[in-house]
């Protein structure tokens, strides 16, 4: 009886653990952006989750698009010519992650918003190819907000994340698909990369929904399922 006892508050711990969950934020924006966008969310959902909001490396080179809306200063993670087929900074943003990740980590999954969803989509697979986040435990699960494929319609594929969606990504995957987003092809094109993913359909275009009935039971199941998987405190 003991021993089943034992079992039985052991499943109850992993159960509550909160998911460790390092967010990416947009273009030309901020962690503390992003921060706003996603504490919108209900209690529900926050309350079961670790979020740290980070920074991205390099200062905005150009006009952010919330000017007027948030306040600066506003971030980018790399840099990209005008069709998206090279790429600079690109190396650098990935040590500046891992280096963050390595003095306040662990960390379980990303959370990623169009910029920083384009790049936390295409982690996974460049951890396993060994090109990146190699000092840090392997990716858990990621939840995607507006992103898109690297080497999809609209963006190039950088050097090192040449093999990012080689093979399909195993890791579990929550999608945020706006009906008006701009980067709704390109979103629905990423989430065939992934296996088994998980996809909330909202009405509005490329911004961080609130969450109606439908997609807090959808995230709801998402946040059981990965509380399951083993904490990389364990």
């Amino acid at each position: 009886m003991e021993n089943q006892s034992q079992q039985t508050a052991s499943m109850e711990n992993q159960s509550q653990k909160k998911p460790r969950i390092l967010c990416l934020h947009g273009f030309r924006t901020s962690a503390s952006i992003l921060q706003k966008l996603i504490l919108r969310w209900p209690e529900d959902v926050l309350e079961k989750l670790d979020l740290v909001f980070l920074d991205a490396p390099f200062p905005a080179r150009g006009k952010s698009d919330v000017e007027g809306i948030f306040d600066p200063p506003y971030y980018e993670w790399f840099q990209g010519n005008e069709d998206f087929t090279q790429y600079s900074n690109f190396e650098e943003c990935l040590a500046y992650i891992e280096n963050y990740m390595i003095e306040h980590g662990p960390f379980d999954g990303f959370l990623g918003f169009s910029q920083g969803a384009i790049l936390a989509a295409a982690l996974p697979g460049m951890q396993k190819d060994g090109v990146c986040l190699t000092k840090v435990p392997n990716i858990k699960f990621l939840i995607i907000i507006s992103g898109a494929k690297l080497g999809g319609s609209k963006f190039g594929l950088p050097k090192l994340a040449a093999n990012a969606f080689s093979s399909p990504v195993q890791c579990p995957s929550l999608h945020f698909i706006g009906e008006a987003d701009f980067l709704k092809e390109e979103g629905i094109g990423l989430v065939e990369s992934f296996v088994n993913p998980l996809v909330i359909h909202h009405i509005k275009g490329h911004t961080i929904p609130r969450l109606d009935e439908e997609s807090l039971e959808k995230i709801l199941s998402f946040i059981q399922r990965i509380q399951m998987l083993p904490s990389q405190k364990d």
